[in-house]
């Protein structure tokens, strides 16, 4: 999928930017802008290597309820424990699928046979360019889990069915998790 360049064309064009701060994860940027319309405009945005995020399926797609490994985490910026799916940051030069499959492996010990890619989202087009690429993971092995220190999880597989009813009941708030899980059920799976 390719999606317009921010520095020119019908998303606008970019005049200047400057660095306004910069961090281990995420950097701040000033841009001036020339929008598609011809206005002129400084924005601030939150620039981001982006990520992977993968659904893992402990039983065949073609089961009636396939169980899925969600997790809890701890989450400073939610003020607690989130519900979400296996994800992390992209590494320098790392490829989505890679780090799918890293992610998967460091946060639940499951190895994958097969990872399928489903869709790539912007989490927040307003302010930052962060894009995360969202995976099917199937044919699960069971390993030992890896997180990184600050990283606080609680692996639990739950049916499919379940997940769904979490994000209805508000439960399941993550954004990635809920886009993927519900691209799964509505797109992926024999149904």
């Amino acid at each position: 999928m390719t999606l317009p360049d921010p520095s020119r064309g019908a998303a606008g064009e970019r005049l200047g930017s400057r660095r306004a701060w910069s961090g281990r994860l995420l950097a701040v940027d000033v841009d001036a802008i020339r929008a598609p319309d011809g206005t002129e405009l400084e924005l601030e945005m939150v620039r981001h290597p982006g990520a992977a995020a993968v659904v893992p399926l402990l039983s065949d797609a073609d089961a009636e309820d396939p169980a899925v490994l969600l997790l809890r985490q701890y989450r400073y910026a939610a003020g607690g424990m989130l519900w979400e799916i296996p994800a992390g940051v992209l590494e320098a030069g790392e490829e989505p699928v890679d780090c799918a499959r890293r992610e998967l492996r460091e946060e639940t010990g499951a190895e994958a046979d097969r990872i399928e890619h489903l869709v790539s989202i912007f989490t927040t087009p307003g302010f930052t360019d962060e894009r995360i690429h969202l995976f099917l993971a199937t044919g699960l092995r069971a390993g030992a889990a890896h997180p990184n220190p600050d990283e606080l999880i609680e692996v639990a597989p739950r049916p499919l069915s379940q997940a769904l009813a979490m994000i209805r009941d508000g439960d399941i708030q993550d954004a990635k998790s809920i886009v993927a899980l519900l691209y799964v059920a509505g797109f992926s799976l024999n149904r």
